[in-house]
């Protein structure tokens, strides 16, 4: 018996869960000035989730799913995208979309229930926040494939979570991008929890970077926690995508801090410590850390920064919660091109 191929999943690190450095940085990590945007971006969407966390516990919003703990995936995604790029999420990407350009005000009006939010007044070419597990990897399949065809030099950028590499949607996706070589990154968050279900039980492969492997397409996992690690891996795969070398699966391994959403109790499933052991490595600090130890921060920028960012969060809830409700006839303008006759009374009727 011969060995018809070999295969290797790769993992990518350069700051450890203390913000040591562990391996050689990328050019770009040798700017401290890079590097603290990272830092501010980071911080303005633990106290954006914060926020959203209690408008909704005072009944202010609707179910909202936290970001916490992926603020370096969310911080790496953002930074590295082109404005050319299309961005097509998951219901916790509200950092990467926050650096894109979509407004707060914009999401919470969004995870109040106002449809309103998705209209974007940045990146109007993003998809709107997808709720359905994986089928926006079908979504990004076809827009990689209309801007192939266009020959144009941009990619779509595709987040999901570990339980949706169990979807039939997400190995499609892969298989027609490896096949068509598209200008596609499917990112990967594992962060070892889908709802309830833990990563162990939900798939046998040792990675879940290496369900790319057979679809054909360069896989690699990373720490999610270390946002250079995020930053590079994203600037290696765009630069790939544009220039028409075909698709990449990044697996970012990191850990859901947080409940699933505001509707979740995560005690019920999770043992303390497990989430205890995680915050020591949680990504915020780690970088907080490496900056405070390079020199390139302090206890003064860090006052002035979470004063800029409580400000900017505060202005932005004030906003959508001033802003007036939609009008009920709404629901009709918006749902079919030229409305059905038979709902012509039922807009008469709300509209009195």
């Amino acid at each position: 018996m011969t060995t018809a191929a070999t295969f290797q999943i790769d993992y990518l690190q350069f700051l450890d869960a203390h913000g040591k450095v562990v391996a050689p940085l990328p050019a770009f990590a040798k700017d401290a000035g890079k590097l603290a945007e990272l830092y501010r971006a980071m911080v303005l969407m633990r106290t954006y989730d914060a926020k959203a966390i209690a408008l909704q516990r005072t009944g202010q919003l609707g179910t909202y799913a936290s970001l916490l703990g992926k603020e370096a995936v969310e911080a790496g995604i953002g930074a590295a995208m082109s404005k050319d790029d299309v961005f097509l999420c998951t219901y916790r990407e509200n950092g990467v979309q926050i650096m894109r350009g979509v407004t707060m005000q914009e999401l919470l009006l969004y995870w109040g229930g106002d449809e309103r939010g998705s209209d974007f007044a940045g990146p109007r070419r993003d998809f709107p926040v997808c709720i359905t597990i994986a089928s926006q990897c079908l979504h990004a399949t076809g827009v990689a494939y209309a801007m192939k065809l266009r020959k144009q030099k941009r990619a779509a950028v595709c987040t999901i979570g570990d339980g949706a590499t169990s979807k039939g949607d997400f190995y499609e996706s892969l298989n027609a991008a490896g096949t068509w070589q598209l200008p596609v990154i499917f990112f990967v968050t594992n962060n070892q929890w889908a709802i309830s279900v833990p990563r162990k039980t939900q798939s046998a492969a040792q990675t879940l970077a290496q369900k790319g492997i057979a679809a054909g397409i360069a896989c690699v996992q990373i720490d999610g926690n270390d946002v250079i690690a995020v930053h590079h891996a994203m600037n290696e795969a765009l630069a790939k995508a544009h220039a028409g070398g075909g698709p990449t699966l990044i697996e970012a391994v990191s850990y859901r801090l947080a409940d699933h959403t505001t509707a979740d109790d995560a005690s019920r499933y999770r043992p303390p410590e497990e989430v205890a052991d995680a915050w020591k490595r949680e990504p915020v600090l780690r970088l907080r850390n490496y900056l405070s130890e390079t020199g390139a921060w302090d206890k003064a920028r860090e006052e002035s920064l979470l004063k800029q960012c409580n400000e900017q969060v505060q202005a932005a809830a004030q906003a959508y919660i001033d802003t007036p409700p939609p009008p009920l006839d709404q629901m009709f303008d918006h749902l079919y091109a030229t409305l059905p006759a038979a709902f012509f009374a039922q807009r008469a009727a709300i509209l009195g």
